[in-house]
C-alpha cells in the first residue's frame, strides 16, 4: 500500500513538472513572439525613419532658407548645420549618406537652400558652390511688358488664366499685404487715386526656375517680387542720397525700357528726360500715350496725343503717376546715371540708331534727314 502512494506521488510530481515544462515553454514562447515583433517593428519604424530622411524634408515648400557653412567644415559639422537649419531630417544620415556616396569637397559660402531639395541636390549644392536644382519648367518674362502683358506670360505657362492673375494682382487687401511684406520696395506711392494698377513694374523682368507644376500665382507674383527687391536694394544709398523714391526710380526707368530698341543709347535718352524736367517741358514720349489709350499701336497718330489721361507725357508735365511697364536693370542703371548732355529731343530712324538734338529747329531737320 506504500508502494502503491509512493508510486502515486510521483507521478504526480513528474505531471506537475510536465506542466510546468509547459507554462515555462509557453511563457518562453511569448517572449520570443514579443521580442520578434518588437525587433519588427522597431526594423519597420527604422527602415521607414531612414526611408523618410532620405527624401526631401517638404516636397512642397520653395521658402528660400538661409545656410552658412564655414571654412575649414567637415561633413559632421555641415550634417548638423542642415539638420538644425531644418534642410535635412537627421544629421547622421545625412552623413552616412555622403560617404555612401562617396562625396567630399564641399565648399564654404552661404546658401539659399529649400526643403524641398533631395539630399542629391543639396550635394550638389555644397560641391559647386551654387544651389543646384532642376527647375520642372522655366518662365520667361521679356523686358517692356504691361502687367496685362505679363499675364498673358503666366497664362500660357501654367495652367492659370491671365485673368485671374490681373485679379490677384490688383486685389486691394492682397496689395496692402504686400507693402507690409516689402516695405523697402512698395509704398503707399502705388495706391494713388491716379495709379492704373498698384504692382504695374514692379514684377521683374527675367526668367524664372520653378521646381513644380504649377505655382500659385501668389509665388509666381512674390517670386519675381522679390527678385525687384534684390535689384533695387543694391541702389538704396544712391537713391537716399538724391532723395528719390523706388517707385520715381521705376517709373523713369520704364520709359527708357519701352523708348528702348536693339541700338537704344538709354543713359542719353535718360538725360533727355531730367533735361526736360528741369525745365518744366513735358517729355512727349509716345509709349506713355499708348499706355493711357490701353491698347498697342504700331503708330501714334496726333489725334492720340490729346487723350485726357495722367500718364499722357503729352499733356502732364514731369513723369506719368506711376511705371508703365517692366523695366530691366539696364534701363534702371541709366535712369540712376544719365549721360551730362543738353539734347532735349531725340528720334529712332527705321533701323533703331537714335539721334539728339539741342534744339528743336535741330530735331525738325532730324526728322527730314532720317525719317523722311
Amino acid at each position: 500500500m506504500l508502494d502503491e502512494n509512493k508510486k502515486q506521488e510521483m507521478f504526480n510530481k513528474m505531471k506537475e513538472r510536465k506542466g510546468e515544462v509547459k507554462t515555462v515553454r509557453k511563457i518562453v514562447g511569448i517572449i520570443a513572439l514579443v521580442a520578434l515583433l518588437i525587433i519588427a517593428i522597431v526594423g519597420f519604424a527604422g527602415y521607414n525613419y531612414v526611408t523618410s530622411a532620405l527624401k526631401p524634408m517638404d516636397p512642397e515648400s520653395n521658402e528660400q532658407v538661409e545656410v552658412e557653412i564655414p571654412m575649414g567644415s567637415g561633413i559632421t559639422l555641415i550634417s548638423t548645420i542642415l539638420e538644425d537649419k531644418g534642410i535635412v531630417k537627421n544629421a547622421k544620415i545625412f552623413k552616412y549618406y555622403t560617404k555612401f556616396k562617396n562625396e567630399s569637397e564641399f565648399q564654404a559660402g552661404s546658401y539659399s537652400l529649400t526643403k524641398s531639395m533631395t539630399l542629391d541636390e543639396i550635394i550638389e549644392s555644397l560641391k559647386t558652390g551654387r544651389v543646384y536644382r532642376e527647375p520642372v519648367f522655366t518662365m520667361t518674362v521679356p523686358e517692356g511688358l504691361t502687367l496685362e502683358q505679363v499675364a498673358d506670360v503666366v497664362q500660357k505657362n501654367t495652367s492659370h488664366k491671365a485673368e485671374d492673375f490681373m485679379k490677384k494682382v490688383t486685389d486691394a487687401a492682397y496689395v496692402e499685404q504686400l507693402i507690409t511684406e516689402y516695405p523697402d520696395l512698395l509704398s503707399e506711392d502705388i495706391l494713388k487715386e491716379n495709379i492704373r494698377h498698384p504692382l504695374e513694374g514692379y514684377l521683374y523682368p527675367a526668367t524664372y526656375p520653378f521646381f513644380e507644376d504649377n505655382p500659385s500665382i501668389e509665388e509666381i507674383i512674390s517670386t519675381m517680387l522679390t527678385a525687384m527687391n534684390t535689384i533695387v536694394s543694391e541702389y538704396t544709398p544712391i537713391l537716399e542720397e538724391r532723395n528719390t523714391s523706388v517707385h520715381e526710380l521705376l517709373t523713369f526707368a520704364s520709359l527708357l525700357e519701352e523708348e528702348a530698341t536693339a541700338q537704344t543709347d538709354r543713359e542719353t535718352i535718360a538725360s533727355v528726360f531730367y533735361n526736360r524736367i528741369e525745365i518744366d517741358m513735358p517729355l512727349q514720349t509716345d509709349p506713355t500715350v499708348l499706355y493711357a489709350l490701353g491698347s498697342h499701336k504700331d503708330r501714334v497718330l496726333y489725334e492720340d496725343l490729346e487723350v485726357d489721361n495722367p500718364y499722357n507725357t503729352y499733356q502732364n508735365v514731369g513723369l506719368p503717376p506711376g511705371p508703365i511697364a517692366g523695366a530691366g536693370k539696364t534701363s534702371i542703371e541709366a535712369a540712376l546715371n544719365p549721360s551730362q548732355t543738353d539734347y532735349l529731343y531725340f528720334l529712332a530712324d527705321k533701323d533703331g540708331t537714335n539721334h539728339f538734338a539741342k534744339t528743336y529747329d535741330e530735331h525738325l531737320a532730324n526728322i527730314e534727314k532720317y525719317l523722311r
